[in-house]
């Protein structure tokens, strides 16, 4: 019965250590500044919906963060660690690229996905 409790606290200690470790490689491994951009162009019948999502995804907050749509930019002033914003194009932007930059070098140009249509699902 003792060697049960031994080996059940030891497998709890392991545990333990395994999920302390984790997080805190997972927070190592976080940049202190990084930007994720998630464009999408969805194409209906009718009219074209689109969507630009910024998500900080680095230790910092990221500030002057300025979306040039091709011919004009929303500039945001501070988008803070986790946060999430959604944008609109507005009409007469370009919808093939989006470019993103930022304080602390961040420099990205992305082009807008298409999301995938299944067949019976609206707009497909």
């Amino acid at each position: 019965m003792q060697r049960i409790n031994i080996i059940g606290a030891a497998a709890l200690g392991a545990g333990a250590v395994a999920i302390v470790s984790y997080l805190m490689l997972t927070n190592l491994a976080r940049e202190d500044y990084s930007l994720g951009v998630d464009a999408m162009k969805d194409e209906q019948s009718l009219f074209i919906n689109t969507r630009v999502i910024l998500t900080n995804t680095g230790k910092l907050p990221l500030t002057h963060i300025t979306v040039d749509y091709g011919s004009k930019n929303e500039t945001i002033n501070i988008l803070n660690p986790g946060e999430k914003i959604g944008l609109s194009p507005p009409e007469g932007s370009n919808l093939n690229i989006v470019k993103i930059t930022a304080d602390h070098g961040i420099n990205i140009t992305k082009d807008y996905r298409k999301p995938i249509k299944l067949p019976g699902m609206i707009g497909s």
